[in-house]
């Protein structure tokens, strides 16, 4: 916990995350600057492919703060993609319509050999980002916090691995549970080039960073401590040390029951927590360990109406009397309605903790 005098300073919103409790929660969205905004789309039209747009400053800085000037969140998140760190690693990475990522899979210690090869230039390749970040630090309002992001190593070394999205990540886990000397060289990879992705974030204006282990509850416990919570806890350390008084919020999405164990082990200030986590027991078991975040359904946000506002109250009322920041469970899906998130928002800033 950051000195008393450091959090006078902060931000609503990176108080909330070092416990803080509010009267009236702080707020952000996942994938708030997105395809269900026309002004979105209209500048993802700029650019020739996906990866060119985040690593346009001019452009990720427009995307990154169109949410901000709609909505007026308390924090804006760095408009980028986790696959930037296998770009910057030099693997081929692009984004198909229709068909998601699509990169040249690592399955051979030439290929891991390749990308270590490529670590010494992987920030020159990123420092785009760093640029965006100037760009928006510069812009927001006074008390709009910034947040930086990256992948988990978990779930970068997945899209690495298979090439792509994946159901069942065979070819992960096979290389994990089957070579876990090569696995470990990847992850190591990953832990030490997410660590300084992070850095030069935080460097640039970042004042919170999350990491995105998407595919956490794909895993067994055994496989969770050793690829999950063992490299996010060193990520952790290391940026502790750089940067102390920054907050990293850990997202293990599906993890279940092990979010437990990922809040005591992996030294994160905040969890975020996806939609299908129990409240009450997200309440009693993990936020006395730690600021949560979350984690209204996406899906309720699409649907509007009565059942999103029932499920934002529940959610309010239940987390939102301890160190609680109100986020979704995962991003917002691009057919959501604009309207439907000017009253998620509204209902959000008229709730008070009594």
């Amino acid at each position: 916990m950051p000195e008393r005098n450091h959090l006078v300073q902060a931000k609503s919103l990176i108080r909330a995350l070092h416990g803080e409790v509010h009267a009236q929660p702080t707020f952000w969205f996942m994938r708030q600057a997105g395809r269900y905004l026309p002004e979105y789309r209209q500048t993802r039209a700029k650019a020739k492919d996906f990866i060119s747009l985040c690593l346009n400053p001019e452009l990720a800085t427009e995307i990154t703060l169109q949410p901000i000037r709609r909505f007026a969140m308390d924090a804006a998140i760095l408009f980028a993609d986790i696959l930037l760190v296998p770009h910057g690693l030099g693997q081929q990475v692009a984004f198909k319509e229709g068909e998601g990522p699509v990169l040249a899979p690592v399955a051979s210690e030439a290929d891991i050999d390749r990308l270590v090869g490529g670590a010494a230039g992987a920030l020159e390749r990123l420092a785009p980002v760093a640029a965006t970040l100037r760009g928006v630090a510069a812009a927001l309002p006074f008390d709009t916090a910034l947040i930086g992001f990256a992948g988990a190593p978990w779930t970068v070394a997945t899209y690495m691995v298979e090439g792509g999205s994946s159901r069942d990540f065979v070819a992960t886990r096979r290389m994990a549970n089957a070579e876990p000397k090569r696995f470990a060289r990847l992850i190591d990879l990953l832990v030490d080039v997410t660590t300084d992705y992070l850095d030069m974030q935080i460097k640039a204006g970042a004042e919170a960073v999350q990491l995105f282990d998407s595919w956490a509850g794909v895993l067994t416990d055994v496989e969770f401590a050793r690829w999950c919570v063992a490299p996010v806890r060193e990520i952790v350390r290391r940026l502790e040390t750089r940067h102390p008084g920054v907050p990293v919020i850990g997202f293990p999405k599906g993890a279940g029951i092990h979010y437990r164990e990922y809040a005591m082990l992996t030294g994160v200030d905040a969890i975020g927590l996806d939609q299908t986590v129990p409240l009450d027991w997200a309440q009693s078991v993990l936020q006395k360990d730690a600021a949560l975040q979350g984690n209204l359904d996406p899906i309720f946000l699409v649907i509007g109406g009565a059942a999103m506002e029932q499920a934002t109250k529940r959610i309010l009322e239940t987390l939102g009397r301890g160190p609680f920041v109100f986020n979704l469970g995962h991003g917002i899906r691009p057919e959501t309605p604009i309207a439907h998130v000017e009253r998620l928002c509204e209902l959000i800033r008229h709730w008070r903790a009594t």
